[in-house]
C-alpha cells in the first residue's frame, strides 16, 4: 500500500525509539494501532454506506425500466373494450404454428373418415385401405 522497504522501516524504528524512547515505545505502537483499526472501521462503515446507496439507486431504476417494460407488454396484449374494462387480445402464436409433420399425415390418412367410423359396426374386420379388403 505505502511500498515501504526494509532501510525505509529500519529508519523509521530508529527514530520513533530516539524521538518516542524506549520506555514509551510500546504504548504508542498500542495507541498507533487503535487509530489504525478505528480508521479502517470509519472507511469499511463508509465504503457499506455507498454501496448500500448505488445498489438502492440501480433497484430504483430497475424498478422503473420493469414498470415501463410492463405497461409496453399490457398495451400491446390488451385492448380498452368499449366500456373501458380491458380485455386480451388472441394470443400472437396462434397463426404462427408449424405445419404437421407427415408421420401424423400418414396416421391420418390410413383411418377412414369420421362418418364411416361411426358407421362400421365395432366389431367389424379391419379394413387395410391400400388393399381395400379386410386383414384378416
Amino acid at each position: 500500500m505505502f511500498d515501504i522497504g526494509s532501510s525505509e522501516l529500519l529508519l523509521i524504528i530508529v527514530v520513533a525509539i530516539v524521538v518516542i524512547g524506549p520506555k514509551d515505545l510500546p504504548r504508542a505502537l498500542y495507541k498507533v494501532g487503535q487509530v489504525v483499526g478505528k480508521a479502517r472501521g470509519m472507511a469499511r462503515h463508509f465504503r457499506s454506506g455507498l454501496d448500500a446507496m448505488i445498489r438502492e439507486a440501480e433497484l430504483e431504476e430497475l424498478q422503473k425500466q420493469w414498470a415501463k417494460e410492463n405497461e409496453r407488454i399490457m398495451a400491446s396484449t390488451a385492448m380498452p373494450d368499449l366500456d373501458g374494462t380491458m380485455k386480451p387480445l388472441a394470443d400472437e402464436t396462434a397463426g404462427h404454428l408449424p405445419p404437421p409433420a407427415e408421420e401424423a399425415s400418414v396416421e391420418a390418412a390410413a383411418l377412414p373418415p369420421p362418418e364411416v367410423q361411426a358407421a362400421l359396426p365395432l366389431d367389424a374386420p379391419e379394413v387395410d385401405p391400400a388393399k381395400g379388403s379386410s386383414a384378416a
